[in-house]
């Protein structure tokens, strides 16, 4: 039973989980070691079944893989990161796209994309669940809504506690950064 919840998961979120690995790391080779560390963990799991949201969960996994993988291995580019909450108003990017002169700068770097998995990972599995479909599986609070049989003010009113949570966790860091 476990087995075919493995290779459902595998089919249902491989190439979204793919995508999201592919755009945090410079190569594919890379995104293909660190979503295969993934899937062996998945496995390796006694209780599959037992994961409420393996969609959260399955990210979760990613970002700390790619956190570990960051921790090994100094990034060479960071192009495709960035973080912007729904008002347009706290844009990390500009953080994690400034040009990198010294290894300063590339610590500050990875010291903020540390402090965000942190964060993601503090959230309630709900609110964390409702961030990630939608930022990173790009799907709509709508579709989210329907998905999970919940009212959309629901869905909307998780998504916004998560934003919260994220801005107020980081702000400091994003202030310091900025000043740098």
């Amino acid at each position: 039973m476990a087995e075919q919840n493995v290779i459902q998961a595998v089919s249902t979120y491989g190439k979204q989980l793919f995508g999201f690995i592919r755009g945090r790391v410079p190569t594919d080779e890379d995104a293909e070691d660190i979503l295969q560390d993934v899937w062996v963990q998945l496995s390796n799991q006694p209780e599959v079944e037992a994961i409420e949201s393996v969609s959260a969960w399955l990210y979760r996994v990613a970002r700390n893989r790619i956190t570990d993988w960051f921790r090994k291995k100094k990034p060479e580019s960071l192009e495709d990161y960035g973080y912007e909450d729904e008002d347009g108003e706290w844009n990390i990017a500009e953080v994690l796209l400034m040009d990198s002169v010294t290894p300063e700068d590339e610590h500050l770097r990875e010291l903020f994309w540390e402090a965000l998995f942190a964060a993601l990972d503090e959230l309630p599995e709900k609110q964390s669940e409702v961030f990630i479909l939608n930022e990173l599986e790009q799907m709509t609070l709508q579709e989210i809504a329907d998905a999970k049989g919940e009212n959309l003010k629901t869905i909307i009113s998780r998504k916004g506690y998560a934003v919260k949570h994220l801005r107020k966790r980081l702000e400091d860091l994003y202030k310091d950064l900025v000043e740098y």
